[in-house]
């Protein structure tokens, strides 16, 4: 069987797409700290160019790639330093004061249950027992694991400290040469295929910005949603705690997951009532809704021409197939997928295919 020009020319070009996707599934764990870096690379390259022209010429590049990478660990220094006080504070105070927090829950929740003729045993005395137990066992167990990693072999312990490492040392080296890596991958598109690869990827760099912004937007309103929320109910850590939150969604579902345990420990701590259950339930349940069926479809999904059920739909299949990988990447994958579609619609639109 003779294959065409053009079939041979598919078959090359499927052959090269399968052998990168193996490259990357087998090198997953090498390149992870570089696929960091490229992304942020991506989001920061464009202060790094207006910090040097507005140098023009007098600030060379290289101080500009230095002013924009130290101002982002600040960054990332600032929401550590607003989460890390909290929790060793709060984590040993848990312990001490779940007796507290028990006996008045049984002294105020049986007589309001009476009251509408709910009669209920309760056995909480029981239930703190088993809980204080449970607590103790796998808070010794945990500091066992961490001390056990640091000691035989660290290897949880020494990846972390080569992503903190890689990720900066990368990302100096992109933010400085971005151009010219950008020009060597360029340079192996086929010329015929050059005019047709730039023009998407002129899109595609259009509608990833777009999501950048719109997700900035969702960051700084949930932000001070979260804060505000929680200071009507009277927190002391609301400030920290709602800004912690809403900054921290940027990774989906974990950074709501923390802010939310912060926010449950603080209030109990401070409240030692049903309070704490309420003020979590109101602020974080409406902030869900409101953040995921309005903000996220309109501010970020209306941005990258995604409908909102789109929206859900991506965040749910790529956390399927790729995992928590999958989440962190899915809208912006999502919108570069968006827009090859939409070429390939517009193609299938204008072939024989459609048309006979």
């Amino acid at each position: 069987m003779q294959f065409t020009t053009s079939q041979k020319r598919v078959s090359a070009w499927l052959l090269i797409g399968f052998l990168a996707l193996l490259a990357l599934w087998l090198l997953g764990p090498v390149l992870t700290p570089f696929v960091i870096a490229a992304v942020l690379a991506y989001a920061l390259t464009p202060l790094v160019d207006r910090l040097d022209e507005a140098g023009r010429g007098r600030m060379p590049r290289l101080l500009a790639v230095m002013v924009v990478e130290l101002l982002l660990i600040l960054v990332l220094i600032g929401l550590v330093l607003l989460i890390a006080p909290i929790l060793v504070k709060e984590i040993p105070l848990v312990r001490e004061q779940l007796p507290v927090l028990f006996d008045r829950l049984n002294a105020s929740l049986t007589p309001w249950l009476e009251q509408y003729g709910i009669y209920v045993p309760l056995d909480l005395d029981s239930l703190k027992t088993r809980l204080l137990e449970y607590l103790n066992d796998n808070y010794d167990a945990a500091v066992s694991s961490v001390l056990s990693s640091l000691k035989v072999g660290g290897s949880l312990a020494i990846i972390v400290v080569a992503y903190t490492l890689l990720v900066p040392v990368a990302l100096f080296y992109l933010l400085l040469d971005w151009k010219a890596f950008v020009a060597r991958i360029v340079e192996l598109v086929p010329p015929r295929a050059r005019p047709a690869f730039d023009s998407f990827t002129s899109e595609a760099d259009q509608v990833l910005g777009q999501y950048l912004r719109g997700q900035l937007l969702v960051m700084l309103t949930m932000g001070t949603y979260y804060s505000t929320g929680l200071a009507l109910f009277g927190l002391d850590l609301a400030l920290p705690i709602g800004l912690f939150t809403g900054l921290a969604m940027f990774v989906p579902y974990v950074g709501f997951g923390i802010g939310l345990i912060m926010a449950l420990m603080a209030g109990f701590l401070q409240f030692a009532s049903i309070k704490a259950l309420v003020m979590v339930a109101v602020v974080y349940g409406s902030g869900q809704i409101v953040e995921g069926l309005y903000l996220t479809p309109k501010l970020v999904g209306t941005r990258i021409g995604l409908h909102p059920l789109l929206v859900i739909f991506a965040l749910l299949a790529f956390g399927q197939l790729f995992g928590f990988v999958g989440v962190l990447v899915a809208l912006p994958a999502s919108a570069v997928l968006l827009v090859a579609i939409r070429r390939l619609r517009a193609g299938y639109i204008r072939s024989n295919l459609y048309r006979s």
